[in-house]
């Protein structure tokens, strides 16, 4: 599939250089971050397939070709960051198109795009974080604190908004029987 595909393409070289450890906790907290992104930007939608991590996988290392551009020895960095900026590009427009277009059946709702977007806040956020930076300088250092709390920003505002705005906004994921 699509999805499995873009795993093994971008996590296994990560998961070579960073360690599975990294690699598993910033797709995990991606699907997570999905998840929270769709329960806040989207609520009727369902969260559906694993789009929240893999994002953040491919963000993770757009983040890491970014923070290592000097000392990456690969000729085709502008290259593989196009094709993945191209790629994400494509399938967050299908998925935008996927969840507008009129259901097949009215009852069932399409699924979110925003899985994507949270992911994407996570691989960079995160990438920044926990990926290595072997040229760290000294402005990095600042970044890095800044993508933690923005990091937190994002994940305690979700989870107060699940508590508490479907009470408030007396909205239901499913509509009554």
């Amino acid at each position: 599939s699509w999805w499995g595909t873009l795993q093994l393409l971008v996590g296994v070289p990560l998961e070579m250089v960073h360690g599975a450890l990294r690699i598993s906790f910033i797709y995990l907290t991606g699907a997570l971050a999905g998840s929270l992104a769709a329960s806040v930007a989207d609520m009727t939608a369902p969260a559906v397939g694993p789009s929240g991590g893999v994002y953040a996988l491919i963000s993770a290392h757009l983040a890491n070709v970014v923070m290592n551009w000097s000392g990456m020895r690969c000729q085709f960095k502008l290259f593989r960051m196009g094709v993945a900026l191209i790629c994400m590009s494509l399938e967050f427009g299908r998925a935008v198109w996927l969840r507008f277009r009129p259901p097949a059946h009215p009852s069932c709702a399409h699924p979110s795009f925003a899985c994507h977007l949270g992911g994407v806040m996570v691989g960079i956020t995160l990438g920044v974080v926990i990926l290595r930076n072997y040229e760290q300088k000294l402005h990095e250092q600042s970044l890095w604190w800044i993508f933690v709390i923005v990091y937190l920003i994002f994940v305690s505002f979700a989870v107060l908004w699940n508590i508490f705005a479907y009470s408030l906004l007396d909205s239901r994921l499913l509509p009554p029987a």
